[in-house]
């Protein structure tokens, strides 16, 4: 399923990508991260959604990624595997969450991974992006990550917050002037994604 929509990864990445569901599904048993429903669609519901991102952009080496409300590692984990020249920043306040991220990282050998037990409003570094999966509201979200983004530019696209969300956002939405949808449907075939996709909203660094 990964390959049909990403053709070009290496080795390493397909060994990395296979070896997921094995240790997701031991970890799973022991520290429940995902649901049961959820876990034997692991690949389509959590990998395949987390690289909707990867569609949208493709991150230039050395760009920095914050995931804010990571859990079990989504999307940061597909993330990092896809761009091992970038750098990934996990967060949660959920301690045991992160230490199923951690064994995952450390057994796919991944080393541009940390993660950090905290609320998100208490990290006081900047990126290029944050990510996140639907964590709370739009308004919400910039509120936790104000000043958190980068002033320099690495990418084409405009540093700030790319959320994966799904439904109908335009109520939402509606204050962003710069804010943008890019439609899941349009990249992935599987009826999954058909209300599913990646919003990007610019954030201005705030001295």
């Amino acid at each position: 399923m990964i390959l049909k929509y990403f053709p070009n990864l290496t080795e390493t990445q397909i060994q990395q990508f296979e070896a997921l569901e094995a240790l997701y599904k031991d970890w799973n048993s022991k520290i429940n991260v995902i649901s049961r429903k959820d876990i034997d669609e692991l690949y389509l519901r959590h990998v395949l959604h987390s690289l909707g991102i990867a569609k949208v952009i493709n991150f230039a080496p050395g760009s920095s990624i914050l995931d804010v409300g990571t859990g079990g590692g989504f999307p940061g984990v597909p993330l990092a595997i896809l761009f091992p020249e970038c750098q990934f920043h996990l967060v949660d306040s959920i301690n045991k969450k992160l230490k199923v991220i951690n064994a995952v990282a450390e057994a796919l050998e991944l080393t541009n991974i940390k993660t950090t037990h905290s609320r998100v409003e208490a990290i006081d570094e900047t990126y290029d992006f944050i990510v996140s999966r639907a964590v709370t509201t739009m308004p919400e979200f910039t509120t936790w990550v104000k000043g958190k983004v980068a002033r320099t530019q690495k990418n084409e696209l405009k540093n700030g917050i790319l959320y994966l969300k799904g439904g109908d956002l335009t109520e939402e939405l509606k204050q962003y002037k710069t804010v943008k949808a890019f439609l899941l449907s349009d990249y992935f075939e599987e009826s999954f994604f058909e209300t599913k996709k990646v919003i990007h909203l610019p954030l201005k660094f705030k001295a």
